[in-house]
């Protein structure tokens, strides 16, 4: 029997990139194993670093991901404007620092014109398809999402839509949304 503690557990992120503007969307629920502690937490993030409008969204150890937010942030204040200099240079120390190592979340980030999620592996990935998630209900909302892109709908009701099929699917996450909208 694993007798760890289980750990405070943020689900459920989408980024959709879509008519001139990126969205970022984010369940509430947020788990301790497998009871639901909170159900109205706030998972993406507006940052403004260095005047610069960035959107971050995060999936994993609450705490964690609020660690990364920090450092991400003071990468983004040293390098102002420059979305994916910064995402490199916070996933090379993530990848590297023993601390950040043990760290146990995932971000989405966007300035609007870039998307990327970024892990612990030391990957800045852009994603296919101009859309991406993260989190246990991760898979499905892209599914979801992916089988929108051709649609009319705007890339919010896209990231609503296919947030809403998650929240239906997977138990960790919840109807309840953070939605965030960047112009690129």
């Amino acid at each position: 029997m694993n007798n760890e503690f289980p750990g405070w557990h943020g689900t459920t992120i989408i980024g959709v990139k879509k008519g001139g503007e990126v969205v970022i969307a984010g369940d509430g629920q947020v788990s301790l194993g497998q009871t639901v502690i909170k159900g109205t937490a706030r998972k993406v993030r507006r940052l403004q670093p260095g005047g610069y409008d960035v959107v971050a969204g995060f999936a994993g150890s609450t705490a964690d991901a609020f660690t990364l937010l920090e450092r991400l942030e003071a990468k983004l204040e040293a390098t102002p404007g420059q979305l994916q200099r910064a995402s490199v240079e916070l996933a090379k120390d993530w990848r590297t620092d023993k601390y950040l190592q043990k760290l146990e979340a995932m971000l989405i980030v966007s300035d609007g014109r870039e998307l990327y999620v970024i892990t612990g592996a030391g990957d800045v990935l852009e994603p296919e398809h101009d859309v991406t998630a993260i989190g246990s209900g991760g898979n499905f909302a892209l599914a979801a999402a992916r089988g929108m892109m051709d649609s009319e709908k705007s890339a919010e009701e896209v990231a609503r839509s296919a947030m809403a099929i998650a929240a239906d699917i997977c138990v960790y996450t919840n109807g309840k949304l953070t939605v965030e909208t960047i112009k690129g």
